[in-house]
């Protein structure tokens, strides 16, 4: 009866946080039929296998599309908490020695385990705690109050070591343990707003300094450049987590929780959801659609800053602007069209006159702030692939739906115009609840 609620856990965990795959049960008999949770890589990379309790199902995705090594980590993340939670609960001492496997929200502990599995491992001492989980809850409490009527935000740096590597050795502390019995102090989140200044906490759990994030993420990463953008507001966590193991976990002033690993952004809880970003294995597909590097990461840098700060935005990358401009975009709205003739002071200035100063610009060459601002605007930024300025603000032409069910009534504007532009190049679309998400021809990914 236990070994068949834990299964349902599983399927359940499996398909949600696997949208994109399917999860196939197989009639071939498996070894595990004593509780042991096997999840295994295949030869075929979009298969992954997994066994319990006697079943044997395969987790598949499309073969373009293979699993990258953060879906196989984080399948067997929620593995491991399941099978600890199975274990623990035939043994009643086990159930007492290690009762934190059942505090908090299981989704939690899926993402804590991605970081250190060890803390769910058979066997693993009764003081063993899952760092991230905890802090997560702390957080999430943190996420339902307020701070003299303002939201919360506050953020933790987690170090895989038990002291501060920059603090000198003879200004090293003990401190006391980084607990929810901190935020009981008036002033426990006035000291640390997650975003320039985070608590700093030791591997054994003990809050060792409050730091400033960009001082500190500059001394230990050495200035070293990130391989995938992350939201301006957040570079410095990003960087503070290139090397050493260290993970930070952030709750934003938008109620969002962060978290941080190996130089990256890797999750979002977000819409009362937790998400798997994997931005590498997504930027290099957006980077390959794109086709030129510094044209891609300036666009995908401005739509994590929008995503950040909840502004809506369209970017469409055209692969054929000879051909396809016409049929994307009216002519009112083109940049490299010269005015019929040039205003005079007697007549009333048009939306066409403001934006004919971009004409003949590149997205390259534009300050990072102008082409947010431009982002924001009711409409498309349009641009070729070598980044040259097409339009802004541009309200895209796009068949109407020939599905007489009307399935894409529910659909937005912006992501109607988003699936139209994506025929005729790559497409990010960021919605106002901070969902970016890529188009090719189709929709290719969310993050």
């Amino acid at each position: 009866m236990v070994g068949a609620h834990y299964d349902t856990f599983l399927q359940r965990a499996l398909r949600h946080f696997f949208e994109r795959a399917t999860l196939e049960s197989e009639a071939v008999p498996s070894p595990s039929s004593d509780g042991r949770l096997a999840i295994e890589p295949t030869p075929d990379p979009s298969a992954l296998i997994v066994r319990w309790f006697g079943n044997r199902y395969v987790l598949r995705v499309a073969i373009e599309q293979p699993f990258t090594d953060n879906e196989v980590r984080f399948a067997r993340a929620i593995g491991h908490v399941l099978s600890a939670r199975f274990h623990a609960i035939l043994k009643p001492q086990a159930m007492i020695e290690r009762s934190g496997l059942f505090r908090g929200a299981i989704e939690d502990r899926y993402v804590g385990a991605f970081f250190d599995p060890g803390a769910y491992a058979t066997g693993a001492s009764q003081t063993t705690v899952d760092r991230v989980a905890e802090v997560i809850e702390i957080l999430r409490v943190a996420a339902l109050s307020t701070y003299e009527n303002q939201p919360i935000s506050t953020g933790v740096l987690l170090l895989d070591t038990d002291q501060d590597p920059l603090a000198p050795a003879e200004e090293r502390v003990i401190g006391p343990h980084y607990s929810g019995a901190l935020t009981s102090l008036k002033s426990f989140f006035r000291l640390a707003d997650g975003i320039r200044t985070v608590f700093l906490v030791g591997k054994d759990g003990r809050l060792l300094n409050i730091v400033d994030m960009d001082r500190w993420a500059t001394q230990v990463s050495h200035a070293a450049a990130l391989a995938v953008p992350c939201a301006e507001a957040y570079n410095a966590h990003a960087r503070a987590t290139l090397f050493g193991g260290h993970v930070a976990v952030v709750l934003s002033p938008q109620r969002e929780i962060k978290v941080f690993a190996r130089g990256e952004q890797v999750f979002a809880f977000r819409n009362a959801d937790w998400h798997l970003l994997d931005l590498t294995a997504k930027y290099q597909i957006w980077e390959n659609a794109v086709g030129e590097r510094a044209l891609a990461r300036r666009l995908f840098q401005t739509a994590l800053d929008l995503s950040d700060s909840r502004q809506g935005a369209l970017f469409v990358v055209l692969r054929r602007p000879l051909q396809t401009l016409t049929e994307l975009v009216v002519t009112e709205d083109r940049l490299d069209m010269e005015p019929v003739a040039a205003p005079t002071e007697s007549d009333a200035p048009s939306r066409r006159d403001l934006f004919h100063v971009l004409a003949g610009r590149t997205v390259t060459e534009l300050d990072g702030s102008v082409l947010a601002a431009l982002a924001t605007l009711d409409g498309a930024v349009v641009c070729d692939q070598h980044g040259q300025l097409l339009a802004v603000g541009a309200i895209l032409r796009h068949p109407p739906t020939d599905r007489p069910d009307g399935s894409r009534a529910a659909e937005g504007a912006r992501t109607t115009a988003a699936m139209a532009a994506s025929h005729f190049g790559p497409v990010l679309k960021v919605s106002e609840d901070g969902l970016i998400t890529c188009f090719d021809g189709g929709r290719v990914w969310d993050i």
